[in-house]
């Protein structure tokens, strides 16, 4: 019987998968190394191979996550709603899925800050990234909505938004989102969204 053997890119997918769904569960410094190449099955000669360091792959780990869940968000949110209020406030809709979901850890890129607090790495830079792209995301909708000040709107639903994640994550409160929701359509309220 011939064995398929797993391609070079395949073993770095997998390294990647693999080493996210672990970071999701056990935080970065509770995995390493050793635990992801058990898991894996992957050889620590081709874990080097594709990442230099454990900050490397927590990088790459972090760009796949950010482009996995921003697609996810965005297909559900336009799923569950019309027009660019309804939207933002699908947004929290999404968020309290996820937060009863039973693999629901927190924020990757939170918890990737609490565990790496320095200033100027490119795990920062990763996080940093994906959290204005959201911000940006939202201030799309708010554009489209016609606020008058759509980017001091996003920052106050983005805001709401990283309360209810670290809420939920911390206090275990699986409502946090819906809380957040309705002060966000307080905000929305006053600035005439329609």
């Amino acid at each position: 019987m011939a064995t398929q053997i797993m391609s070079n890119q395949a073993k770095r997918e997998h390294l990647v998968e693999t080493a996210q769904r672990l970071f999701s569960k056990h935080g970065y410094h509770g995995t390493g190394i050793d635990m992801i190449l058990k898991e894996s099955g992957v050889a620590k000669k081709t874990l080097y191979y594709h990442f230099q360091s454990k900050e490397e792959l927590i990088v790459e780990v972090l760009r796949r996550y950010d482009e996995q869940f921003s697609l996810m968000v965005d297909s559900k949110v336009k799923q569950m709603a019309d027009g660019p209020r309804g939207r933002l406030l699908a947004i929290f809709d999404v968020a309290q899925e996820w937060f009863s979901d039973k693999n629901f850890y927190g924020c990757m890129f939170i918890n990737a800050i609490g565990e790496y607090s320095n200033t100027d790495s490119s795990i920062r830079d990763a996080c940093k990234g994906f959290k204005e792209r959201m911000r940006q995301y939202m201030e799309c909708f708010c554009i489209e909505a016609g606020s008058g000040q759509p980017k001091e709107l996003s920052e106050q639903l983005a805001l709401l938004l990283e309360g209810s994640i670290v809420t939920a994550q911390v206090s275990q409160k699986p409502n946090a989102a819906e809380i957040a929701k309705k002060t966000a359509k307080l905000l929305l309220n006053e600035s005439g969204q329609r």
